[in-house]
């Protein structure tokens, strides 16, 4: 009776064993806690923190850029390049900082799915850990791993019960290691989403003082560029001297338009030589979102200076920062600066078209790069003679400016 009590007592075990076993190799597998995963999390922690104290220390120094601006306040030119040279800086630094808020924001999302898996898990091997000891307690009543040893009849079952009292002893240290290893692993991971979520708000925080620190520069370069232009003497002369800078634009543009030119004879003489042409499908909108002009195409009476002047293109008013979007399929033929139009970009639609966007705060395309319709190539700004966030979108057609609204509508 005693001896059928202790083989169903290990067959019971045996296959608890087996059961268990199973269940500890799927924890693992569907884990992966193992030291080396525990380390990798807390090296992880340390990164977070590394990048949290890099995060502090990298805002501009606001006093530092206005003082160093002073010095170059009597050559307008030079003022303005060094001015939107700090505005492309900040600009730059808030994309990165965006750049870092998606990302993070992905990553806790993943770090928040595996410690609620490794929760789920410490859980279910607590679990099975106590089913264990009830099931021992509950079957066993006061047999021991010495009655079964005790128990055996001759020499070689005792080897054997002694063999299986060890390999129960060794599972069920493994047992409780591996569940050592899964609480250990949520700490961690608690710890690191803490850490995580410190980063994401202090990139939160950054990204709004980068960003007032742009609004911050470019009120004073409005308020600077206005004190200039008066003290360049009437208003005749203001807008003589603006002629003068959109001549100069002007002829930048036309010398790009000509090397293109050049560039497309080459490649038509050429036996492979392929011409991009313009299919006339409808431009999309420049800049999503916003709509209202602040300056239309056409003659008009200049804003400030109260003369009448033609204006080359729309002003669409935005934020700085916004996305800027090519109009349309094209090559771009120029992506640069010049103290006029600030940072540009110049796209070739082919058939004698060309879409010029100014004023940019930050450029995302290079000259000749293609680009699809629609497709970000840059960000608002106000760089060059501009005195507020907007974007300049020109339309040029067989080397003559015409109106944009021909194309958006």
């Amino acid at each position: 009776m005693r001896r059928g009590r202790i083989l169903k007592y290990i067959a019971c075990l045996l296959c608890a064993v087996i059961l268990s076993c199973s269940f500890d190799q799927r924890m693992v597998s569907a884990t992966g806690i193992t030291e080396e995963s525990i380390k990798k999390a807390e090296q992880e922690i340390k990164s977070q923190k590394d990048q949290l104290k890099s995060m502090k220390s990298g805002l501009t120094d606001l006093e530092t850029i206005k003082k160093q601006l002073k010095s170059k306040r009597d050559d307008v030119n030079a003022y303005i390049e060094e001015l939107d040279m700090q505005l492309t800086t900040l600009q730059a630094g808030i994309d990165e900082l965006d750049s870092q808020i998606e990302t993070k924001e992905k990553e806790i999302e993943e770090t928040r799915e595996e410690l609620d898996k490794a929760r789920k898990i410490q859980e279910e091997q607590y679990e099975a850990m106590k089913a264990r000891i009830r099931y021992i307690y509950e079957s066993g009543g006061n047999l021991t791993y010495l009655d079964l040893i005790m128990s055996a009849k001759g020499l070689d079952q005792m080897l054997n019960q002694v063999e299986y009292v060890e390999a129960l002893s060794a599972y069920d240290r493994n047992k409780l290691d591996t569940y050592a290893k899964t609480v250990e692993y949520v700490k961690i991971m608690s710890e690191n989403l803490a850490t995580e979520m410190e980063v994401l708000e202090e990139a939160k925080n950054a990204a709004e003082i980068q960003r007032a620190n742009a609004n911050e520069l470019m009120e004073t370069k409005e308020s600077e560029m206005a004190e200039i232009n008066g003290e360049l003497g009437t208003k005749e002369e203001q807008a003589a001297a603006l002629e003068k800078a959109i001549a100069a634009e002007n002829a930048e543009i036309a010398a790009l338009e000509k090397q293109v030119a050049a560039q497309k004879a080459a490649l038509t003489a050429s036996a492979n030589g392929s011409r991009r042409s313009y299919n006339g499908g409808v431009f999309a909108w420049p800049a999503p979102s916003y709509t209202r002009i602040s300056d239309d195409y056409g003659y008009r009476i200049h804003p400030t200076l109260g003369v009448r002047m033609f204006h080359n293109g729309i002003d669409i008013a935005a934020p700085s920062g916004s996305p800027m979007l090519a109009a349309y399929d094209g090559d771009v033929v120029g992506s640069g600066y010049s103290s006029t139009m600030g940072n540009y970009i110049m796209i070739d639609h082919g058939s004698g078209l060309y879409t010029i966007y100014m004023h940019a705060s930050a450029l995302y395309v290079k000259t000749g790069a293609s680009v699809s319709k629609g497709q970000k190539i840059a960000a608002i700004g106000s760089t060059g003679r501009s005195t507020g966030p907007h974007l300049h979108f020109g339309v040029r057609l067989n080397g003559s400016y015409v109106s944009p609204w021909n194309y958006l509508k």
